[in-house]
């Protein structure tokens, strides 16, 4: 049985670059609301396929180095072709965030937009590193979405795999021990309370902002979502269904995202809080 182009899709984590327009994207302006006048050196922690590293590029002259840590080396390519104009001024490298390795430089701008939650439960080495990298004075911009979750730990995305496993024929009661049987931790789990993420950021670095909004998700069609799971989550969450069953998977799951959308007016919303923080120096 060949794959289908939506598992071929959640694989390579291809067509980010049309996904992130669904919630990513529209955080741009307002984290960089919060940068530096005039940064010299951006590092973006899980730059994807480089989209705000273009955005610093394009937005500040002053900017001598953007450099990107990602750990896909997909989207780290699709990086590359966007950012083949701006030359020697971008350098990108791949990275596992859970065991960030030193970098050479000391940036005096840091960004890490809708990935912390991949990190969990070691988030504080990643804010060990940027306490270390840091240049004094520096910022780090930190977004951070916060689905509520129910008893079982399952927010969010969670809520909507849930009903796609459940129109696959999937007890819905039996869900959550789909979930630990298959080593899939539920997204709204890997996500800290905000509470808990301030005392691990000020281990190492200093709060000195926060600001909070929704974060609504709205499509115009079921395939428009299925694609946007399969480009943001990958293989994440279809692991918990046979090989044969993971095209079904991703419709349902777009089925699901969709019925959502006719009944509420949208898929989701969630609040998205934007961290403004520097070192502790």
């Amino acid at each position: 049985m060949t794959s289908s182009a939506v598992e071929i899709q959640a694989s390579t984590l291809a067509g980010y670059a049309d996904a992130s327009r669904l919630r990513q994207a529209n955080d741009q302006d307002w984290v960089l609301g919060q940068a530096p006048a005039a940064p010299r050196v951006h590092v973006d922690l899980g730059s994807g396929i480089g989209q705000l590293l273009e955005t610093t590029l394009e937005r500040y002259p002053s900017l001598q180095r953007a450099v990107g840590l990602e750990q896909s080396e997909h989207r780290l390519r699709e990086a590359a072709d966007r950012l083949r104009r701006f030359g020697d001024r971008v350098r990108l490298r791949q990275a596992d965030l859970t065991r960030p390795e030193p970098l050479e430089i000391s940036p005096d701008l840091v960004t890490m937009t809708s990935v912390l939650h991949w990190l969990f439960p070691v988030e504080e080495r990643i804010f060990a590193w940027v306490g270390q990298h840091l240049a004094p004075g520096g910022t780090f911009l930190l977004t951070t979405y916060h689905p509520a979750r129910d008893e079982h730990g399952l927010g969010g995305e969670d809520e909507i795999v849930r009903e796609a496993l459940v129109a696959l024929g999937t007890d819905r009661a039996l869900v959550p021990r789909l979930f630990a049987e298959h080593d899939v931790l539920p997204i709204a789990t890997r996500t800290r309370d905000t509470e808990g993420l301030h005392r691990l950021l000020e281990l190492r670095l200093r709060v000195a902002a926060t600001a909070e909004r929704d974060a609504v998700v709205q499509v115009g069609s079921a395939a428009e979502y299925e694609h946007f799971h399969a480009a943001t989550f990958g293989d994440y969450y279809s692991r918990m269904v046979e090989p044969g069953l993971r095209a079904d998977f991703f419709r349902a799951v777009g089925e699901a995202a969709w019925r959502r959308q006719q009944d509420r007016g949208h898929v989701s919303s969630m609040p998205v809080r934007l961290w403004k923080t520097t070192t502790r120096g």
